[in-house]
């Protein structure tokens, strides 16, 4: 039986904080960039080639990083993120009218 548990960004920002902050500050962000394009990379190919499994691998990486670069350039991305909580940012509809 597995438990389904879910993480808010908050908690996402902390825990990578905690987990790799100091190895993520000594990286650089440049570094840190180039880590986060490859595994779009590496999600794309997941899709195009890949299992769920796969994808699902790749999806959680992808995450991680975005929140390691966040917090190296200390972007909340919790307040970001409400850029889209009404929909479109643009025209402010579900679905977007653009």
């Amino acid at each position: 039986m597995s438990t389904v548990w879910g993480v808010n960004l908050i908690e996402l920002q902390d825990v990578i904080e905690r987990t790799y902050g100091d190895r993520d500050r000594d990286r650089g962000v440049a570094p840190t960039v180039a880590w986060l394009a490859e595994e779009f990379g590496e999600l794309a190919q997941a899709v195009r080639k890949g299992t769920q499994a796969d994808i699902e691998h790749e999806f959680s990486d992808v995450l991680a990083w975005v929140a390691t670069l966040a917090n190296q350039v200390g972007v909340d991305l919790t307040s970001v993120v409400d850029r889209y909580r009404d929909g479109c940012p643009k025209c402010t509809r579900l679905p977007c009218a653009c």
